[in-house]
């Protein structure tokens, strides 16, 4: 069996609302309770736990998804209005980056953690 990761807890300051961004954002489907966390489902393998928190410090998360589902997805960010852009220090230039042959942007959530979306693995030069 692969080693795929199962789920990450995301520290935030609201975590009904934030489950809901994330729902409403990229599609995610919503779970529920699970003790005190609110959980969504990403894929098969993968589910997010939202748990408040007073004090964290900022990440980021980046999903991968095909062609059609980033344009779904590209879609509600716009209905959303959600400032977007090209790179991490450009997550609000309205741009769409083409790294690799695909698509990406950033941007960010209600607690200012850096999302992204990209339909294209970046390329790591061996070493």
């Amino acid at each position: 069996m692969a080693i795929t990761l199962n789920h990450t807890i995301v520290p935030c300051f609201d975590k009904a609302e934030s489950a809901k961004f994330y729902c409403r954002v990229f599609g995610f489907e919503y779970v529920g309770v699970f003790s005190h966390f609110i959980v969504v489902r990403v894929n098969d393998t993968l589910c997010l736990d939202f748990d408040n928190q007073t004090q964290f410090s900022t990440t980021h998360y980046a999903f991968k998804a095909s062609e059609p589902e980033f344009d779904q997805f590209f879609a509600r960010l716009l209905t959303e209005r959600i400032p977007y852009g090209s790179g991490p220090n450009q997550s609000n230039d309205g741009a769409i980056n083409r790294h690799y042959g695909g698509r990406g942007v950033y941007f960010r959530d209600p607690n200012g953690h850096l999302l992204e979306m990209l339909t294209a693995d970046y390329v790591i030069p061996p070493q």
